[in-house]
């Protein structure tokens, strides 16, 4: 998916760049503070976009690599953050030896990979024995419906099938700015099946709720699933 996302690497830089715009700031708390362990050797961000995520691995004192299928992205994450290392590279096909980190970070990647399940089993090659993968998806819920209208109280509705696995397309608009995401959904058993194939136990299942009082439906449905999950020692 690099032709697409080089394609809006302009568009997403802004959107995610934008103060008080995206909603990564109402969850990343739950995920820092619940999922991701303390720091240890090594950190790979898979599909690091325009480096959000990795900087605020450095923030917390994480030495990171990390890789997207961008270019564009690449580049402009690297700007951002020059003291780390910032690679292009697609995430079934990561160009590390086996056990080169003690964790993963894959934060709102695994529905952007052409081959989830591989990317899944890539992330556990390239961790040492005991590592960890920290995961944050599109909730599989939200993927399959929608809220009927935006008062709090809108029913949540989903028309076709929860089950299964299907693309998805959304265009999302604020204050002047526009972000087309594109991408796979994937039911609950589709991840578990492909974390439990690659030898992945999961420690811990967060289903957060937003820190921003503008978003209140979200407390009702969730937005997204963060999963802490690791490989036996």
């Amino acid at each position: 998916m690099s032709k697409e996302w080089d394609a809006r690497a302009d568009q997403w830089r802004a959107w995610a760049r934008g103060p008080d715009l995206e909603v990564y700031r109402w969850y990343r708390d739950h995920f820092f503070d619940r999922i991701v362990p303390a720091p240890g050797r090594a950190t790979l961000e898979i599909g690091c976009g325009e480096g959000r995520v990795a900087r605020d691995l450095v923030a917390r004192g994480h030495a990171v690599t990390a890789v997207d299928v961008s270019p564009a992205l690449v580049a402009a994450a690297a700007d951002a953050d020059p003291a780390s290392r910032y690679l292009t590279a697609a995430a079934e096909a990561l160009p590390f030896e086996a056990g080169a980190f003690d964790l993963a970070v894959a934060y709102n990647s695994l529905m952007d990979v052409d081959d989830m399940p591989a990317a899944v089993r890539e992330a556990a090659r390239v961790l040492e024995p005991g590592g960890r993968l920290a995961v944050c998806v599109t909730h599989p819920l939200e993927n399959a419906g929608r809220f009927a209208a935006d008062e709090d109280g809108a029913p949540f509705v989903i028309e076709g099938s929860y089950l299964g696995t299907r693309r998805f397309e959304v265009v999302a608009e604020r204050d002047g700015l526009s972000m087309e995401f594109g991408g796979r959904a994937y039911d609950l058993e589709t991840y578990f099946s492909a974390l439990e194939a690659a030898g992945f136990v999961v420690e811990r299942l967060v289903e957060p709720a937003p820190s921003s009082p503008r978003e209140t439906r979200w407390n009702r449905v969730p937005m997204f699933l963060m999963l802490r999950c690791r490989l036996p020692a």
